[in-house]
């Protein structure tokens, strides 16, 4: 399969994770519920990407993972359309549920096929296309889901994207594709591995990192429009274009790489300047907040695409197991991130706010500093 084929795949289906999180405020108006409740809309399909990536991990270590991934394109089209017929704020959330279920199935395919295919730099390189790829899929998601909602319907968006996931569904060919992995007789023999110190603290950084990414920009359109009173959808979308710049952060991640002699502190030094964004946030006007925002993003992002490759290269599982273990670390900071930030948010304001996304970013500091202090223990 073309590298550029399954990066397109990479976007449509980030389409399915991300676009309803510009659109909280108005799915909350629009429901009668709050701005926590709405932001389960999240959370319902991020509990399952926390969960399941690492039992499909399993089982894509004796699978095609190119044909999971056809099927599960195309019951994401099929997700999407039923989104987009629901009437209740329940409705919503069970079909929010049932993608989280898919999603990770898709994810941890892609993963596991780069894992397998490549190694080396080339590994570094398209694993950081990849991750290029979601967050080219995360900004358009959100930005045309934002801007559809005010041009036309909310519910359009739903309807185009199920149709673009169908193409590029059946035109995915997984014939000829044999991974190449090792039998192993025992459950326990593929998780042994994930147990490596340093491998489970780069997990641990992980959940922190996309924790704090999650909380911001899950309550981003509540923060917009009851701290910088910015009301319309299409505004609020817009100002995700920051997002995009951690497309770039992401494409020369291994060059930055190439300029430091430890990979461990380069991470702990992108830590240090996320967590500088999220404490400054409270204090900065409109302008300062989207420029913080843009270097919160392009740090987050960097963070993502150091730490992919690095768990591939220092594991020893199966690709699919690494992978999936990595997902359900990544999501499991989602889960948590984009509900619980949300609850100190209505009661506290930003300010407290922003202090809980802090004391989280400094723990995947520190973590990331003990890798550095002992990378191979």
């Amino acid at each position: 399969m073309p590298v550029i084929h399954l990066l397109l795949c990479s976007i449509f289906i980030f389409f399915v994770l991300y676009a309803p999180q510009p659109l909280l405020a108005e799915f909350a108006q629009q429901f009668s519920v709050s701005a926590s409740q709405a932001g389960t809309l999240m959370s319902a399909t991020m509990l399952p990407l926390a969960i399941a990536p690492i039992c499909y991990g399993l089982i894509l270590a004796k699978s095609n993972p190119l044909n999971v991934l056809k099927w599960t394109m195309l019951c994401l089209a099929l997700s999407c359309i039923a989104f987009a017929s629901m009437t209740s704020f329940s409705g919503l959330l069970l079909v929010r549920l049932i993608q989280g279920l898919l999603l990770p199935a898709a994810l941890t395919a892609m993963t596991g096929y780069i894992g397998q295919q490549f190694s080396g730099a080339a590994l570094k390189k398209n694993m950081a296309l990849y991750i290029g790829s979601t967050i080219m899929g995360g900004y358009f998601g959100r930005t045309l889901a934002a801007n559809i909602a005010v041009w036309f319907e909310w519910q359009s968006f739903y309807y185009i994207n199920a149709v673009l996931l169908t193409l590029l569904a059946l035109s995915v060919r997984a014939r000829g594709h044999s991974p190449a992995i090792t039998p192993v007789a025992r459950l326990r023999d593929y998780l042994t591995p994930l147990k490596q110190p340093h491998l489970l603290r780069l997990y641990s950084s992980v959940f922190c990192m996309f924790f704090c990414f999650a909380g911001l920009l899950n309550f981003l359109p509540f923060i917009l429009k009851y701290d910088f009173n910015l009301i319309s959808p299409s505004q609020v979308g817009w100002v995700y274009s920051g997002y995009l710049v951690g497309a770039l952060g992401s494409i020369i991640t291994p060059w930055l790489q190439g300029r430091v002699s430890s990979t461990w502190w380069f991470l702990g030094a992108m830590f240090a300047i996320y967590a500088c964004t999220i404490a400054l946030m409270p204090i900065a006007n409109f302008s300062v907040f989207v420029l913080l925002f843009t270097l919160f993003c392009a740090c987050m992002f960097i963070i993502h695409a150091t730490a992919a490759p690095l768990a591939n290269s220092i594991s020893s599982a199966p690709a699919t197991v690494t992978n999936g273990a990595y997902v359900s670390f990544y999501y499991s900071g989602g889960v948590l991130g984009s509900y619980l930030p949300g609850l100190i948010y209505e009661y506290g304001g930003l300010m407290y706010f922003a202090a809980a996304l802090l004391l989280v970013c400094l723990c995947g500091l520190a973590l990331s500093f003990r890798n550095g202090l002992y990378p191979t223990r």
